[in-house]
């Protein structure tokens, strides 16, 4: 896949112990993203962080070790990520999703790039 110019990111934030059929919530959506065949997907655990609530959670107090922040980004073209949008609809997110323009300068794989 090429991937250059213009796209679109897409990041959700969910809490670490958000679950969807008794998996994390996280992984369900990385994982329909490879089924749609988006280009790439990425999951960033926060150390710390507060949402809608204004609850302060942290790695640092061993009482408020779950619900940390997770981040998932999802890196494509416009079309294509608006469309995939729609995979996210009956999955029980209660964060913050954001859609950011951004430019692709290098999107290249391994088995591409040793070549």
């Amino acid at each position: 896949m090429t991937l250059r110019g213009k796209a679109l990111r897409l990041t959700i934030v969910v809490d670490d112990t958000d679950t969807w059929h008794h998996k994390p919530l996280f992984t369900e959506i990385v994982h329909r993203a490879h089924a749609f065949g988006m280009a790439g997907a990425t999951v960033f655990r926060g150390a710390e962080g507060f949402g809608a609530t204004s609850v302060v959670h942290t790695t640092r107090l061993l009482s408020m070790a779950d619900d940390l922040p997770t981040a998932i980004v999802i890196i494509d073209e416009a079309d294509r990520v608006r469309a995939f949008m729609a995979e996210l609809d009956y999955l029980p997110i209660s964060g913050l999703i954001t859609v950011q323009e951004v430019e692709v300068v290098h999107y290249q794989g391994r088995e591409t790039a040793a070549t």
